[in-house]
């Protein structure tokens, strides 16, 4: 098959933490298996311009950024299929955005949910000015996405429900430049969402998120994770009384990583009465064999930078060399084309 006839996934991940079970099941683990269908040209990046809006510590971004990228070669990204890159290795990225800067209504970045959600805020705060604390990064942060998918003309974008009006917006400036200067530049990329993804809690039952403070970080050592593991939320149910699988932090977490037989004879356990501490021993030690091979993987070229730079900088290749064709015909388009 073609490249020309390849359906286009791209993913990016925002480098402000370190990845979490969470990460892996609703993202990394569907883009990994995708980056080695032959039928699928991947593009994954690391989201170190979108991190700066909310991170201006510089060290944790840079140790997001090598945590990121060593977690997903640890866990079998194909780069070879897949093109892997850091989005601030892409200057043509930021170019495009300013491209749709211009095209893209006002009106439609005072309805993103970010933007709405901190006006909100400083509103219920009793502040007088709405705008206290936002910056044109947070504002505008949609546009830097649509500019993320429409530089390699993305058909799918694998994302979370709140991301989904940021693909429709992506959408519209699509729409709008194509209609303004009359040709098909840009398709229409469509949303993807994991439901799975969307479910697995965290330690406090809530969802699995850095801004709850209640991750279990991907590649913990073995001792952190069994503790970690142990101090997941359950309720007051002694061993023998049946208990409910489906209202349970930690059998959604069995799930999302265990197969269908082996998440059906733990829904009997539940049924049994399994105890509270049985069934978090269960959990661990089939996390802890699931993620050893890659967390020795993990460990290995977090002590090998070099190598993971050099991966990245590959990456990069190939995506400027795609992005480089892309923006002369775009600059030729609006009237910024050479004179000869």
């Amino acid at each position: 098959m073609s490249q020309t006839a390849k359906t286009r996934v791209l993913t990016g991940i925002t480098t402000s933490g370190t990845p979490h079970l969470g990460n892996y099941v609703g993202a990394i683990k569907p883009a990994i298996e995708a980056s080695q269908d032959p039928n699928v040209q991947s593009f994954y990046f690391l989201a170190d311009y979108h991190a700066l809006i909310k991170c201006q510590d510089p060290k944790r971004v840079q140790e997001s950024r090598l945590e990121i990228a060593a977690t997903w070669l640890a866990l079998g990204l194909d780069t070879d299929n897949a093109i892997f890159y850091r989005q601030s290795d892409l200057i043509e990225v930021q170019e495009l955005s300013w491209m749709l800067s211009c095209v893209c209504a006002k009106g439609l970045m005072n309805r993103a949910h970010a933007y709405k959600a901190a006006v909100a805020e400083n509103e219920e705060a009793g502040d007088q000015d709405a705008d206290k604390g936002i910056t044109m990064g947070l504002f505008g942060y949609p546009v830097l996405m649509a500019a993320d998918i429409l530089m390699f003309n993305a058909n799918k974008v694998p994302v979370g429900r709140d991301q989904i009006q940021h693909i429709e917006m992506a959408r519209d400036m699509a729409g709008r430049f194509n209609h303004l200067y009359k040709g098909q530049y840009f398709a229409l990329p469509e949303a993807v969402v994991s439901e799975k993804g969307e479910v697995l809690k965290g330690l406090d039952g809530r969802k699995m998120s850095k801004s709850y403070n209640n991750t279990i970080p991907l590649f913990s050592p073995e001792k952190k994770l069994q503790k970690l593991v142990r101090k997941i939320k359950t309720n007051s149910l002694e061993p023998g009384e049946p208990k409910d699988p489906d209202t349970c932090t930690l059998f959604q977490i069995y799930s999302a990583f265990a197969s269908e037989s082996e998440t059906a004879a733990m829904r009997e356990q539940y049924a049994a009465g399994i105890g509270w501490g049985d069934a978090k021993n269960q959990v661990f030690d089939y996390l802890n064999a699931h993620l050893s091979a890659p967390r020795e993987r993990y460990n290995a070229l977090m002590e090998d930078p070099a190598y993971i730079e050099s991966v990245l900088q590959k990456g990069a290749q190939r995506a400027r060399e795609e992005a480089a064709v892309t923006m002369d015909r775009l600059r030729s388009a609006v009237g910024l084309g050479r004179f000869i």
